[in-house]
């Protein structure tokens, strides 16, 4: 009986973020944001989805589905990544394991999160995703004279996440926590001698890693499209961490005809070829590298 008490807090706390719904939230499903007459959409500068200078690929998507909707177009700066799902959702949560934590109460400030928003385990506890809207992977980058080179590629992803691994040994890895580049997602910790999660934004881990404050990095395929761009001959791509991921839009769980209505517009995005055109402004290279994504879409 003790045990079971002793365990019992920890079940009220991994389970309170899907049993406790803010009253308020009801006011942004479909019905509501469109009695509002207004789509807030939550974001945090991100690569080239959410630039910070009032465009970016999420920016004009939320633009383009806020008109679909007859409503206007709202953004709302996100205070960051530990913030962004209590502004959503009401409930401030961290993760643990593929697990979440909930901290307490927040603000409901937007409708949608979109900024390159990784489908991850624990997050899909927390909010519904969309129809997924940009391919991704974890790269491991590191500064263009890191001894070591790219992995040659077998086609088996397992051997080739292996690979990149070994190379770890006996050096600095950095990471961010509560994202999808976290450490402990992809057992970095076994691997590198050391494993810390950086502490400035996402947008900034590349420059760090030219600078010297790692050796390695893990970097996700958008920030790293943007990063081999702005700063060419500077860096370079050892190979993946994780196999293929997808990024999506985030909902809140009690949105599903928001949601809905966001996937049928979104459908009807991609066959018009206009969503294609739209990734090819802000990430030209990526067709190279997820041509049957975009393709089979």
């Amino acid at each position: 009986m003790k045990n079971i008490l002793k365990c019992f807090p920890l079940i009220v706390v991994l389970l309170g973020c899907a049993a406790w719904t803010p009253a308020s939230a009801a006011s942004s499903d479909l019905d509501g944001v469109k009695a509002r007459g207004e789509l807030r959409h939550l974001g945090i500068p991100y690569a080239n989805f959410v630039t910070g200078q009032g465009d970016g690929l999420s920016v004009e998507l939320m633009q383009r589905f806020a008109a679909h909707l007859g409503v206007k177009y709202r953004f709302v700066p996100s205070a960051g990544w530990d913030e962004v799902f209590g502004e959503l959702t009401g409930s401030r949560v961290r993760p643990r394991g593929d697990g979440v934590e909930v901290l307490g109460r927040a603000e409901i400030r937007g409708d949608v999160i979109a900024n390159g928003l990784t489908d991850l385990a624990w997050r899909r506890k927390v909010v519904d995703y969309s129809d997924p809207t940009f391919p991704t992977q974890v790269w491991c980058i590191a500064r263009a004279d890191f001894p070591a080179k790219p992995i040659a590629f077998s086609g088996d992803i397992g051997k080739d996440i292996g690979a990149v691994k070994a190379l770890l040994k006996g050096y600095h890895v950095m990471g961010k926590n509560g994202t999808c580049l976290a450490p402990g997602l992809y057992g970095i910790e076994a691997a590198a001698a050391r494993a810390t999660s950086f502490p400035g934004s996402l947008n900034d881990i590349a420059p760090a890693i030219i600078k010297g404050d790692a050796d390695l990095a893990l970097l996700d395929v958008p920030d790293s499209l943007v990063a081999l761009e702005k700063w060419p001959g500077k860096i370079k791509v050892l190979g993946p961490i994780s196999p293929e991921q997808a990024m999506g839009v985030g909902f809140r769980k009690d949105s599903p005809r928001l949601r809905e209505a966001f996937n049928a517009f979104f459908a009807r995005l991609k066959a018009s070829g206009e969503y294609r055109m739209m990734v090819a402004k802000y990430y030209p290279a990526v067709f190279g590298y997820y041509k049957a994504f975009f393709e089979g879409r």
